[in-house]
């Protein structure tokens, strides 16, 4: 092999500088997420089980605009989601199915300080209403909230210390009723569970949950649900591990775009 001339190598050379210096002025800011300095990590939502599929829908979105970013959520009733938070449990949000729940996580300074100052027990971004929910064929042929309490008819409620429990518990007060279910469930989707199932005649969800299950029960309005409306609110916990992912997350929730997913789900405005 002949040597390279040493004009042709500091040629060379001084291309490659060049060559260099254009693509350190070329090169823009990469794709959003950790590499661009936003927000992306594990975010951890706890969240009363009535919103698990607006939720789950809502968190495709905001991993699709934020990669690098994973949403976990915790769903079940928000007391239990309470005393988890309240043991210690590491979560960045926690949204509640009514604001007697979320103002307990306040009074044991489970919520972020400085959020709270700002946005006060919570920030309320939706209402639900009960409904009587039926296996699609209605076999017991329930039309009102004082068809549960006839004799044969089976019913399953949400336990009285759970938001969907309180309100039909409000509910059956303003009906002036007085009505014991074959079962107490956990929170309102294992209620709708045992009506999909056929096990129980009938059971008290949310007008979110009848809608969640399409064809296979049969939602029935009654009156005296208005009585017993529940306000969602939700909020930055202490302690959070990805602060700035919650924060995001709640401005998702609480935007036009939230608010729409939320309408579509049959949920009402605050």
């Amino acid at each position: 092999m002949r040597d390279t001339p040493l004009r042709l190598v500091a040629a060379l050379a001084a291309a490659a500088l060049a060559l260099t210096a254009c693509a350190d002025r070329d090169t823009g800011p990469g794709p959003a997420g950790p590499d661009a300095g936003g927000p992306a990590g594990e975010l951890t939502v706890f969240a009363a089980a009535s919103l698990t599929d607006v939720f789950e829908s809502l968190a495709e979105e905001f991993e699709a605009d934020n990669p690098g970013t994973e949403v976990v959520f915790n769903f079940a009733g928000s007391s239990e989601l309470a005393a988890q938070i309240g043991s210690g449990a590491p979560a960045d949000v926690f949204a509640a199915a009514n604001t007697d729940t979320m103002a307990q996580v306040a009074e044991g300074e489970g919520l972020d300080r400085e959020w709270a100052d700002e946005h006060g027990d919570g920030a309320v971004f939706a209402t639900n209403t009960l409904q009587i929910a039926v296996p699609a064929d209605n076999p017991a042929g329930i039309e009102g909230l004082d068809d549960l309490a006839r004799d044969g008819v089976s019913a399953a409620f949400c336990a009285p210390e759970v938001p969907c429990g309180a309100a039909t518990a409000t509910a059956l007060d303003a009906a002036g009723l007085d009505v014991t279910p074959v079962t107490y469930e956990e929170d309102v989707r294992a209620v709708l569970t045992k009506v999909e199932l056929g096990e129980v005649d009938a059971g008290l969800v949310y007008r979110t949950d009848v809608i969640a299950a399409g064809e296979a029960v049969t939602g029935i309005a009654f009156p005296e649900a208005d009585a017993a409306v529940n306000d969602y609110p939700i909020a930055l916990l202490a302690d959070a591990p990805a602060p700035d992912l919650a924060a995001a997350w709640i401005d998702l929730v609480l935007s036009e775009t939230g608010a729409a997913a939320l309408a579509d789900a049959g949920f009402g405005t605050p």
